[in-house]
């Protein structure tokens, strides 16, 4: 049970819940700020204060003022009005982040929001009562307005949820899990729906995945280092120490470990002095998205714990502040170079790839990594479809942060596209997880034609690893099950793991 307070949530703990479907609870320190902050809303409102989405309208209607008695029409109004999602829905572990985020930085006690209205929220969290979010429709400027509004709709007995795995109406998800819908208070929609949670949750899952990319990344290239008779010296830790970036220098290690003791890669090979620059500079190339992803890890901490609603409660300063904090140029910036990171991998990824398959390149490996050339194809389609990919992501890897387009009659304009940025993020994660996968089964196949008994320990522990799901190639076969296979092994840590049963802990 993960205890929320807005201040500590960690983004382990995230996928803990997300995934692991650990519960959660509002810890027993943030109940009397949040009951503090509601006291101070509810007092506002019956002396019949103006403050901006309490007692106004919103957006370019922040002069309309808003009498106590349609306070609660106000509120609902918004949300109904706001769910202008559209597109897919988010996949289950994206929506599960959203809804724990929400809570999180409502427990800080700055939104003035009931604490039995997020008790309803944790409830379905708790309770796997997952609202339909559309993908598209979020300009994360006023926060994800749009698909935050469709997660409250479930909670007023509007909208669709997925329940036991089951799509259906929100009102039926409630009742069959047992939960009571919430007629929304003062303020309340608001605090619901002003914030960074989509873009927060769609970035954080691609940012998990990219910390586990980082370390199978390396791995891939220590085995293709090794297929290509790699030159070690280019890994010594005093030429990285020489330049001082902290990924560099962890890659370079990483290397080092993954091929000692290998009977492939030497300090000196015969016939050439250096090797191409997707081997030999791997540590600058690897090392510079894991420099890239720990900017992201450390803005994305910081993000899961912040209050992002809008106007921010201040009850000790008797203050109630109209800000800003739900802009998502933090995140935006943050997840398009997340994108841009992830790219880069696949990028050298397939560079690594394709001096393996072609016999120029490949330091005596035969064509395409078959031995009957001209009869087989062999692995030189598996290229075609890595590249075909990495030209993808650089589609993907435009940012979306540097455009902006006003609204609400340009009472907002300047918007982050924050959430376009972490979706994009989450697509090249996808490309680059599949290209690695493909350029791990030619290493395979390499290795397995040089003698994977010349392997490293560690390599071999992978090498064998992967032989458990696909088999060396000695005829053409169908590919793409053997490439989703070991594509499984990536998403699921199994290469790392594997790699780590030998060598340790990789950083």
């Amino acid at each position: 049970m993960i205890s929320l307070n807005g201040r500590d949530l960690t983004i382990e703990q995230v996928i803990r819940v997300t995934r692991g479907y650990e519960e959660v609870k509002i810890a027993e320190e943030a109940k009397a700020p949040m009951d503090k902050a509601r006291a101070y809303v509810e007092e506002k409102v019956a002396s019949g204060a103006a403050i901006y989405g309490l007692t106004t309208g919103f957006g370019k209607f922040q002069d309309k003022y808003i009498s106590i008695h349609d306070t609660a029409t106000l509120q609902r109004n918004l949300i109904v009005s706001h769910a202008c999602g559209m597109g897919e829905p988010f996949a289950e572990d994206i929506t599960r982040g959203i809804m724990l985020l929400r809570c999180n930085a409502l427990c800080r006690g700055n939104s003035g929001i009931r604490r039995s209205t997020v008790e309803t929220l944790i409830a379905m969290l708790n309770a796997r009562v997952h609202p339909i979010i559309p993908q598209k429709g979020s300009l994360g400027a006023s926060g994800d307005l749009a698909p935050l509004a469709h997660m409250v709709l479930v909670m007023i007995g509007e909208g669709e949820a997925v329940y036991n795995g089951e799509r259906m109406s929100g009102a039926e998800a409630m009742a069959r899990a047992g939960i009571p819908t919430v007629e929304l208070a003062a303020k309340e929609g608001l605090a619901l729906i002003n914030g960074t949670q989509v873009m927060t949750s769609a970035g954080l899952h691609a940012l998990y995945g990219a910390m586990q990319l980082a370390k199978t990344a390396d791995i891939a290239a220590a085995m293709t280092a090794e297929a290509q008779l790699g030159i070690t010296k280019a890994f010594d830790a005093k030429v990285h120490e020489l330049r001082g970036h902290k990924g560099q220098m962890d890659c370079a290690a990483n290397i080092r470990k993954l091929i000692e003791g290998s009977g492939l890669c030497a300090a000196v090979q015969q016939g050439k002095v250096q090797d191409a620059y997707s081997i030999r500079c791997v540590p600058q190339i690897h090392g510079a998205s894991r420099d890239a992803i720990e900017y992201v890890r450390a803005a994305v901490s910081r993000e899961i714990n912040a209050v992002t609603d809008n106007p921010i409660i201040f009850p000790d300063d008797d203050d109630a502040i109209s800000g800003g904090n739900f802009h998502g140029q933090p995140m935006a910036l943050a997840f398009d170079f997340l994108g841009i990171a992830l790219s880069e991998y696949a990028n050298v990824s397939e560079r690594r790839l394709e001096r393996m398959v072609n016999p120029q390149l490949s330091n005596g490996l035969p064509a395409f990594l078959t031995k009957n050339g001209g009869l087989n194809s062999g692995f030189m389609i598996a290229q075609y479809s890595a590249a075909s990919m990495v030209s993808e992501n650089k589609v993907y890897a435009h940012p979306a942060s540097v455009d902006s387009i006003p609204s609400s009659a340009n009472q907002e304009d300047h918007v982050s596209m924050g959430t376009t940025a972490a979706r994009k993020a989450g697509m090249i994660l996808d490309n680059a997880e599949k290209v690695i996968a493909i350029e791990l089964f030619a290493a395979f196949q390499a290795l397995h034609i040089r003698g994977e008994a010349k392997l490293a320990p560690a390599t071999r522990a992978v090498w064998d690893e992967m032989r458990r799901v696909v088999e060396p190639i000695e005829d053409d076969v169908v590919m793409y099950p053997r490439l989703n296979a070991v594509e499984k092994l990536v998403r699921g840590g199994d290469i790392v793991r594997a790699a780590q049963s030998v060598c340790g802990e990789l950083n």
